[in-house]
This record gives C-alpha cells, structure tokens and sequence, in this order.
C-alpha cells in the first residue's frame, strides 16, 4: 500500500528557508509572489492489512520521526 505524508510548518512559526525562496523568486523576476512556505513530502509503501491500519501505523511513524509536532503539521493520504 502507498501513502504520502506532507509535513508543513505550523501558522506562526517562522520559515526562514521559505522567505528564502521567496527572495529567490523575485531576484528571477517571478512577480506576484506574496508568500512561500516551505514543507516536506515522504512517499511511504506499507505492507499493511487495510488502509486504516495504514493509517494508524503513518501516525506514529509521524508522531515519533517524521514531524515534530511542537512546529510541524502532518497530512496523511493513502494513495
């Protein structure tokens, strides 16, 4: 089974690396460009009986490892 975890800053907590890019983006002229925040993607393959035990198995590995949950949100999908 497939599933993909997006893991993004929470609202609030500064993203220098994205402020970064957005720098980047007008010094190559792209306009327009209001904000940018920066975030993580990890596509996982599970060998899981069903897509809830899928689920509940990504929520620890996010709980544990893959977020810090004080700064970090997480979005799980089961492709």
């Amino acid at each position: 089974m497939k599933a993909r975890v997006t893991v993004t800053l929470k609202t609030g907590v500064l993203d220098p690396q994205g402020k970064a890019i957005e720098g980047g983006l007008a010094a190559l002229g792209f306009a327009g460009v209001d904000s940018v925040r920066q975030g993580k993607v990890f596509d996982v393959e599970l060998n899981a009986q069903d897509a809830g035990a899928a689920r509940a198995s990504l929520e620890d590995m996010c709980e544990k490892l893959l977020a810090n949950t004080v700064i970090e949100n997480y979005a799980i999908e089961i492709l």
